[in-house]
């Protein structure tokens, strides 16, 4: 692997390089091309002059209407390439969570994040965004950057399914889902989103009560997979039948990433 995957950031949650893997093959994802974060609605302008360098064309924002609206990103100056969007409502989370008496943070958390890795293989949105993401990165030459609101759901799930095509090892398919929790930008998370969280719960919280909701867990991935494999069988027949890869569009993807 490439020795540190994170770009010093201070205003952007969890930008890394999802590169740099090795195949089953012994052919390795190419550094350098494929990045993924959280939203930019705080990026300082040294975090733009990073980015900048790294010669980012494509964005893919896998948010819905209401999150883009509410946080715009802040793009790099004179940014002219092309920002993939879904124009609707992306989120998997259930469209109300009651929160029970007595239901600890935790708890809480938990529930919440196995609703949204349950209903996210079958989100008609997410289905679309994903079918796109895989295509772009197919067709447009430079680098890409994928990204959410945390940068580490939906965002998360695409890159594993990129690796997957790739041929990289579920193992380290899951070593690179769980690298967000090694995020040095975790603060920035906080800020982001602990308010709304403590709006829904009515009660102040320590960051520590909602670590479940904030970082991500084996149990989130296993849990997307589950209901794939219920429904599908497996992943690759998930990924022809419903989200449109084809094998033209494998050999594309590995013409261009793998070395």
């Amino acid at each position: 692997m490439i020795r540190d995957p994170f770009l010093v950031t201070q205003g952007i949650h969890n930008f890394r390089d999802y590169g740099g893997w090795e195949t089953r093959g012994r052919e390795r994802v190419k550094s350098g091309l494929l990045f993924r974060s959280g939203q930019h609605v705080d990026a300082t302008d040294e975090d733009l002059k990073a980015i900048a360098d790294l010669d980012i064309r494509t964005v893919i924002d896998l948010r819905g209407t209401s999150e883009r609206e509410r946080n715009p990103c802040r793009r790099v100056e004179g940014f002219d390439g092309e920002v993939l969007f879904y124009d609707g409502e992306t989120t998997s989370s259930p469209p109300h969570m009651d929160v029970e008496p007595g239901a600890t943070a935790s708890d809480f958390a938990r529930q919440r994040m196995i609703a949204v890795y349950t209903r996210m293989p079958h989100n008609p949105a997410m289905i679309d965004m994903f079918g796109r993401y895989l295509n772009v990165l197919a067709e447009r030459d430079g680098a890409s950057l994928v990204h959410c609101f945390a940068g580490k759901d939906r965002t998360g799930i695409a890159a594993s399914m990129l690796l997957h095509i790739l041929g990289v090892p579920e193992e380290l398919q899951r070593e690179e889902f769980l690298r967000t929790n090694k995020s040095p930008t975790f603060d920035v998370l906080v800020q982001q989103s602990l308010p709304g969280i403590e709006e829904r719960l009515g009660r102040k919280l320590e960051v520590e009560q909602v670590r479940d909701l904030l970082e991500v867990r084996t149990e989130y991935l296993d849990t997307f997979h589950a209901e794939v494999r219920r429904d599908y069988g497996d992943f690759d027949r998930y990924l022809t039948d419903v989200i449109g890869v084809d094998e033209p569009l494998r050999e594309r993807l590995k013409g261009r990433f793998l070395a």
